[in-house]
């Protein structure tokens, strides 16, 4: 049992520093946070909460490394992940002076579903996000852990994911934070969006040059 909690603590510090840096899931949340109501960015969260055991399930399954495996199921993948980034971009790139400000009146205000439902496919069609579990999984994780265990694994991955972007959103959406975005804050909704541009156009990148390997780093080698 002593070799679980060894394991579990690898597993929580490698997501804890995988969640915490930047990335498709942050860039959201944060646009979610200034620009929609608090409960519709924790919506958004509970979206990439969830979206993380889809990718658990899966790779439980194994049919994450046979994504990863297959360069074209692979490459499907990425193109579909970069084209979803790009539109939420091209959203962002609209942005207008004082489209920071919420009204709860307006018209343009997410419904509860469109924020978890922006949160859950950001998380989801992340390519990225199949790399990190299918490593994680074949690589930190031992086969010979019970199932149930890697699954509680899992769950506590995507609870903690659910959190950090919880609090993420509580803390962008105090009204002292969003009243020192006000100003600029159509700048920033931009800013966001090139960040999701350059996201995306990476992920074409290396479709095209071939330069990230679909294959999962094999245990002992350098990761």
């Amino acid at each position: 049992m002593q070799n679980y909690w060894l394991e579990f603590m690898t597993v929580a510090l490698v997501h804890l520093l995988a969640v915490a840096s930047p990335g498709p899931d942050f860039a959201i949340m944060l646009r979610q946070a200034l620009t929609q109501s608090r409960r519709n960015a924790l919506f958004s969260a509970v979206g990439i909460g969830l979206g993380i055991l889809l990718h658990v399930g899966y790779s439980l399954l194994g049919i994450g490394l046979l994504i990863q495996q297959s360069v074209m199921l692979f490459t499907v993948l990425k193109i579909i992940g970069a084209l979803y980034l790009l539109w939420i971009a091209w959203h962002c790139l609209r942005a207008k002076p004082g489209g920071i400000h919420v009204d709860a009146r307006g018209g343009k205000v997410q419904t509860g579903w469109a924020a978890f439902r922006l949160g859950f496919l950001t998380n989801v069609l992340n390519p990225k996000a199949t790399l990190f579990f299918v490593s994680l999984f074949s690589v930190i994780i031992n086969p010979g852990t019970p199932v149930l265990l890697q699954a509680g694994y899992g769950l506590y991955m995507a609870l903690a994911t659910g959190l950090w972007f919880a609090m993420v959103a509580v803390f962008f959406t105090h009204p002292r934070v969003r009243r020192g975005f006000n100003r600029f804050g159509h700048w920033l909704d931009r800013a966001m969006g090139g960040i999701l541009v350059l996201l995306a156009g990476q992920l074409l990148l290396s479709t095209v040059s071939g330069s990230e390997p679909p294959s999962a780093p094999s245990p002992g080698t350098d990761r």
